[in-house]
């Protein structure tokens, strides 16, 4: 029984086979329906914005309240000394807002940046595409991250942990869009009886057969 559903080619077809060049993928191919250029473009925009947001929160929070603690002995005692109080407490809040926004936007749009990277470098040395790449791609980030912050054994584990439950899940979600778009999985492939089918499928694809 053919299935209305249209198989699209897998970008890495089968072991061995030679990788398309960028001018020859097609979006459509690609994990989200992207290409890797736009992908990495647009997490690493939406996780800097999402820093910057976050760390001017925090960052004005915080200095507000070091500023009152560190000027609670000097209160002023007329409205002229409270204008300029408060003048001077807005523009502290704000340079220290500006700064942790800056700051935490960089790390976020780096460590995502790099998160994508990792995932289609895996990808790339795997021939194939599924959430073992994506699975990979969190815990190498999430290594590097303890690494680079100097996490101690347990907090180090935790952080493996996470990375192992978010490429998991992230990676198992960009499979059901890639199968619900009628791309080719290998593993789903097998869970449904397909053995081997998508090597010979996309082995004559690549070939122009």
């Amino acid at each position: 029984m053919t299935s209305s559903i249209q198989l699209l080619p897998h970008r890495y077809p089968f072991p061995g086979a030679s990788v398309q060049q960028p001018s020859t993928i097609k979006p459509e191919e690609c994990r989200l329906s992207l290409l890797f250029s736009t992908r990495v473009t647009t997490s690493v925009l939406v996780s800097s914005i999402a820093g910057l947001t976050l760390g001017f929160s925090y960052g004005s929070r915080d200095a507000g309240l070091r500023f009152r603690a560190e000027n609670a002995h000097r209160l002023p005692s007329s409205s002229v000394g409270w204008y300029a109080y408060h003048k001077a407490k807005n523009y502290y809040v704000l340079n220290a807002g500006v700064r942790e926004g800056l700051k935490m936007g960089a790390k976020c749009g780096l460590w995502v940046g790099g998160f994508f990277t990792a995932e289609e470098a895996v990808d790339r040395l795997r021939g194939t595409e599924d959430s073992a790449s994506t699975v990979v791609a969190g815990l190498g980030v999430a290594g590097a991250f303890s690494i680079w912050n100097r996490f101690p054994l347990p907090v180090a584990t935790r952080m493996a942990r996470s990375g192992l439950l978010f490429g998991l899940t992230f990676g198992l979600m960009e499979d059901a869009l890639a199968v619900a778009r009628g791309q080719r999985v290998a593993y789903v492939d097998y869970l449904l009886g397909r053995r081997g089918s998508w090597r010979d499928t996309a082995k004559e694809d690549a070939l122009g057969t």
